[in-house]
């Protein structure tokens, strides 16, 4: 999903500092929510845990460049589900500013592109879960539906906002019209492999009772809203 340099030069990227900075201080309110009912042990633990499942995800998992950008198993919903919104919304901007810094330093100057790209598709699986998970079912029993809702929700966000950027920077050529369709198509293979992670990982939450009450994972994990 990363946007490679050069794709939104430097006179277009104040867009990206602007939806960036919105998708931030979103991130920030349920940040303040969730230390509320959480408290800030919690919060930090599962912040931790969500950067270094970021940086492995970019890093170890196969990644490999398709048409305008990268496919990577980035797992947001996997995220989402077990540590909560905030942690996974810092894991990401982390992961990927780690990343960046010690690892692909060309990738900097699009660090906000691609922030945005990352976290404003999980503030709308965020929605999208308070909507198909009813307020009574905890997220180790969700059904493969509604894992599978939640990944495309994810995915297609990425996709959509990959999408835009390439646009946005590059304009609507038959050549850039394809390498996104191209981009766009490999990428649904992600959505047929995470709603299955997200059932695995559940799963094996779900046989972990131990971890109810440990703060390393979110409340709703365990224990409907």
């Amino acid at each position: 999903m990363h946007i490679e340099p050069g794709v939104v030069d430097a006179a277009k990227m104040t867009l990206a500092y602007g939806t960036a900075a919105g998708a931030v201080a979103y991130a920030a309110k349920e940040t303040f929510s969730d230390l509320r009912s959480s408290g800030i042990a919690s919060y930090a633990g599962r912040s931790a845990i969500a950067a270094l499942g970021v940086f492995l995800f970019f890093e170890v998992l196969p990644h490999f460049p398709v048409g305008v950008s990268e496919v990577h198993f980035i797992l947001g919903s996997t995220l989402f589900l077990i540590l909560g919104a905030a942690p996974a919304a810092f894991g990401l901007a982390l992961g990927l500013l780690v990343q960046g810094a010690f690892f692909a330093p060309t990738d900097l100057p699009m660090y906000f592109v691609n922030l945005t790209t990352l976290l404003v598709p999980l503030f709308a699986l965020h929605a999208l879960a308070s909507r198909i998970i009813p307020a009574g079912t905890a997220y180790v029993d969700l059904k493969y539906s509604q894992a599978l809702a939640l990944s495309v929700a994810y995915q297609a966000g990425v996709v959509a906002w990959v999408a835009f950027w390439v646009f946005y920077g590059q304009g609507f050529g038959a050549e850039t019209m394809a390498s996104v369709l191209t981009f766009g198509g490999a990428y649904m293979l992600v959505v047929l492999v995470e709603p299955l992670a997200d059932l695995a990982i559940l799963a094996t939450a779900k046989a972990l009772r131990g971890l109810e009450g440990s703060g390393l994972v979110t409340p709703r994990l365990y224990k409907a809203a």
